[in-house]
């Protein structure tokens, strides 16, 4: 009987030894795709975008297979926290709440703010949008959303869950403008050019949304090795061909209107 435990006990620690391997082995990225160029799919549903390159790169520079976990925009943080995940790279703007969550890389990339105006508004400035009477439109958690609620408190802010539903809200004339980053305001006056009108924001350095990778707060030895890898993947060139596959029209339209680009 204590030789069977034994033997029990022993197998136990191999199986679990081996499951703790093939683990280590596997770099479990969580990003929500639903954020285009940078975190979206291809025609067969597979992970593809901006974000998706920087983390297949990562992997590789840290010899672990990359798995990309599809995770809804709030449930990214808890998924980290609860180690489903290894490290988040998902647009993320390193904010000082979320500081008090996950640990961050250093920026590795950054955005700023525009509005998504309608067209039945008579809004020229977010000056303008700071009035009594007038209606905000922000995705609920991003860095426009606490800009919105910091800076426009004489507005009425209505938060969304979805970058589609504050469109609709714009479009229909429900609300004067959607605050969020720039491409996207891009891309979506240009899918609906009769409706809806771009306004650009000057922002503060400060309020400039730089982005950072996510990693659980415990586990400084892949901080420190992910501050490595975006060091050497910066020095050697290692966004040109990425911007090249995935913002190459992006990059002429922000140099032609004078916005700040991504890297």
């Amino acid at each position: 009987m204590s030789k069977n435990r034994s033997l029990i006990m022993a197998m136990s620690v191999l199986i679990l030894g081996a499951c703790a391997k093939t683990d280590n082995n596997k770099l479990i990225v969580g990003m929500e795709l639903a954020y285009p160029p940078f975190e979206t799919k291809d025609i067969d549903g597979n992970p593809y975008g901006v974000s998706v390159d920087i983390a297949y790169a990562l992997g590789e520079y840290l010899g672990k297979e990359v798995v990309i976990e599809n995770t809804g925009w709030s449930g990214l943080i808890p998924a980290l926290q609860t180690k489903k995940v290894d490290l988040i790279i998902s647009s993320m703007g390193i904010t000082e709440d979320r500081k008090k969550q996950v640990a961050f890389s250093e920026p590795y990339s950054k955005a700023s703010i525009a509005m998504l105006v309608s067209a039945k508004s008579d809004v020229l400035s977010v000056e303008d949008l700071n009035q009594k009477g007038r209606v905000v439109a922000v995705k609920q958690g991003t860095v426009p959303f606490l800009y919105a609620h910091r800076d426009l408190t004489n507005a009425t802010i209505n938060s969304f869950t979805s970058e589609s539903a504050a469109v609709t809200e714009v479009i229909q004339g429900k609300a004067d403008a959607m605050l969020y980053d720039q491409l996207t305001i891009y891309k979506n006056w240009q899918s609906n050019p009769d409706t809806t009108r771009m306004v650009a924001i000057k922002l503060a350095d400060e309020d400039i949304d730089f982005w950072g990778i996510g990693i659980n707060k415990n586990n400084t030895n892949l901080i420190t090795n992910v501050n490595a890898f975006l060091k050497e993947f910066k020095e050697k060139n290692g966004y040109e061909p990425i911007i090249e596959k995935h913002l190459k029209k992006e990059k002429i339209l922000f140099d032609e209107y004078g916005f700040d680009f991504f890297f």
